[in-house]
């Protein structure tokens, strides 16, 4: 049996064929929503006119943005319109009313059915993305200056109330090189043109999403998949492409009263970091320097938010054969090349050693791999739980020449800990498993070392970090 039969067999209804994903027709959608718009429509072997129905379906319900007007004439005319789209809810207590966004109309204050809002209770935390039925009725509007539109129906394109002991069952049918290369497809690309090592560099990304309060660092050239995974695995990311980043964007706005990113997803990324400038710099600074370390943040009338967000900061970094050609230095914006900052980072994955993906039929998957949006909804509910107790039973950390730091071992156990719930899910592994997952916990968190003693060697001692399993 082949490993894609025998994925099929055991999650019949949340694996799907990958390279339909890439499929033209669907390739204005996110990942997480296509895939399950194609296993639901399609399944895994469509016929062509199949694929015409999913056309119609997308160019139908997910209009371009530059359609934007003809959507709302369309509204307006007819009185009702069917969208697909990420809706979020937000509460107003003061005037106790729900205003519902529809970012792709660009409308941030229509209303919202009490009974639809009960059933898809999710919009009011990061949003969720479906087939909303909208109704254009000013008839109604309490206030003019109001947006006259309501949502009277929700179809979600998600996965909601998955079985997670299923599973971790699930796991149990595969050997740990199979499960890698399951992952490995899920995530849309080809295990087969990676080595061992780069997959589990490849996989490393992953654990911002798995892992609560963890911060990466990823260097490494254009093209190696970076920002894809980010923007396609899941929709409890933010990712920041450059541009200048606000303390009400991040953190809290004042005026709306409303949680920024930090409070509200599971992983914030700053791509392409080099770019990335924030409009006050030395309050961002501290107030991310004392989130990075307590996972607390204050700003304004939010007090003391504790919030389970994770960091990845990623920079584009010229490679020769496989080594970094340039100093690290270049890469962080100046207000970042702070010794106090990097301290804060648990670990900085060595992307200069993945390949660029360039040919779509070699490099991405061709195979059978978790539906995006199933996966990451597994990824969220892992995220509750914790490899770190049972390390710090079987794993003890020392040094050669200096001292193991409180930040080093909360660095290297988050890292692990996100690394065995991606990999052992089920609990179970050997301990020649356990030593390869500490090898490249306690590498990524040593390379930070590195780079403290480059940027302050008065204040750093050299050492090497090392550990032994113990039990």
């Amino acid at each position: 049996m082949s490993l894609d039969q025998k994925l099929l067999s055991t999650f019949p209804e949340e694996v799907v064929n990958k390279r339909l994903s890439r499929m033209d027709q669907v390739s204005r959608l996110p990942r997480f929503i296509s895939e399950y718009v194609i296993k639901s429509l399609v399944g895994d072997n469509p016929k062509p006119e199949d694929i015409v129905k999913l056309s119609d379906f997308i160019s139908r319900y997910y209009p371009e943005p530059k359609e934007r007007d003809r959507v709302l004439n369309d509204l307006i005319s007819r009185g009702e319109y069917k969208l697909i789209d990420e809706f979020k809810v937000t509460v107003d207590p003061k005037r106790a009313k729900r205003k519902a966004e529809i970012p792709s109309l660009r409308v941030y204050d229509a209303k919202i059915l009490p009974s639809v809002l009960e059933e898809h209770k999710d919009m009011l935390g990061t949003g969720m993305w479906g087939i909303a039925t909208l109704i254009y009725e000013p008839s109604l509007a309490e206030d003019p200056s109001e947006t006259p539109i309501t949502i009277t129906e929700f179809k979600p394109l998600q996965y909601a109330g998955i079985n997670l002991k299923k599973y971790k069952e699930g796991r149990k049918n595969f050997s740990t090189e199979e499960w890698i290369d399951i992952l490995m497809n899920t995530v849309g690309v080809n295990p087969d043109v990676y080595t061992n090592r780069q997959k589990l560099l490849y996989l490393t990304r992953l654990v911002p999403l798995i892992e609560n309060n963890v911060n990466l660092i990823e260097l490494g050239p254009r093209a190696t998949g970076k920002s894809f995974v980010y923007k396609n695995i899941s929709y409890y990311v933010r990712l920041y492409s450059g541009g200048t980043i606000s303390p009400a964007v991040l953190f809290f706005h004042g005026t709306l009263k409303i949680l920024g990113d930090l409070g509200t997803r599971d992983c914030v990324v700053f791509d392409e970091v080099s770019k990335i400038r924030f409009s006050n710099p030395d309050e961002m600074m501290g107030k991310l320097k004392d989130y990075m370390e307590s996972g607390e943040f204050e700003r304004g009338l939010a007090k003391r938010v504790r919030s389970t967000c994770s960091l990845v900061f990623m920079g584009n970094i010229e490679v020769e054969g496989f080594k970094p050609a340039e100093d690290f230095a270049e890469i962080l914006p100046t207000m970042m090349l702070d010794s106090a900052f990097i301290d804060r980072i648990h670990g900085i994955i060595p992307g200069w050693e993945l390949p660029k993906i360039e040919q779509a039929d070699i490099h991405l998957s061709n195979g059978y791999g978790f539906i995006s949006d199933y996966f990451c909804e597994v990824l969220h509910r892992l995220r509750r739980e914790s490899f770190s107790p049972i390390l710090s039973e079987r794993v003890k950390l020392y040094a050669e020449g200096g001292k193991v730091t409180i930040r080093d071992q909360k660095a290297i156990m988050r890292i692990a800990s996100g690394m065995m719930k991606l990999l052992f899910p089920h609990g179970s592994y050997s301990d020649d498993e356990l030593r390869m997952i500490m090898d490249l916990s306690v590498e990524y968190r040593q390379r930070v070392h590195d780079w403290l003693i480059k940027l302050s060697p008065g204040e750093f001692e050299k050492k090497t970090l090392k550990y032994e399993v113990i039990g």
